[in-house]
C-alpha cells in the first residue's frame, strides 16, 4: 500500500470538520455586524478574525509537516537499521 494515497478519514469526518469550520467563521462574522459600534471597530474585529485563521491554518499545516518529516527520518533510520541487520545475519 502506498502510504501517500492512505487517509485515516472518512468522508464524513471531513464534512464534519468543514461544515463546523464554516459555521464558527459565518457566526463570528454575523456575530461582529451585528453588534453595536462604529465600523472601523467591526473592520478591526474582522481582520483579527481573518488573521487568527490563516495563523491557525499555518500552525496547523507548521506541526503537520514536522510529524511527517520526523515519520521519515524515523523510516530511513529503521530501513538502515534493517540493512545493519541483514548485513550481519549473513
Amino acid at each position: 500500500m502506498n502510504p501517500t494515497n492512505f487517509s485515516k478519514h472518512t468522508g464524513a469526518w471531513r464534512f464534519q470538520t468543514w461544515v463546523s469550520f464554516l459555521l464558527a467563521i459565518g457566526m463570528m462574522f454575523t456575530g461582529i455586524i451585528m453588534m453595536e459600534g462604529d465600523y472601523w471597530i467591526k473592520a478591526y474585529l474582522s481582520m483579527g478574525t481573518i488573521f487568527t485563521i490563516g495563523a491557525c491554518f499555518s500552525l496547523a499545516k507548521t506541526i503537520r509537516d514536522d510529524h511527517e518529516a520526523q515519520s521519515l527520518i524515523n523510516r530511513i533510520n529503521q530501513a538502515k537499521t534493517e540493512e545493519i541487520l541483514t548485513k550481519y545475519e549473513k
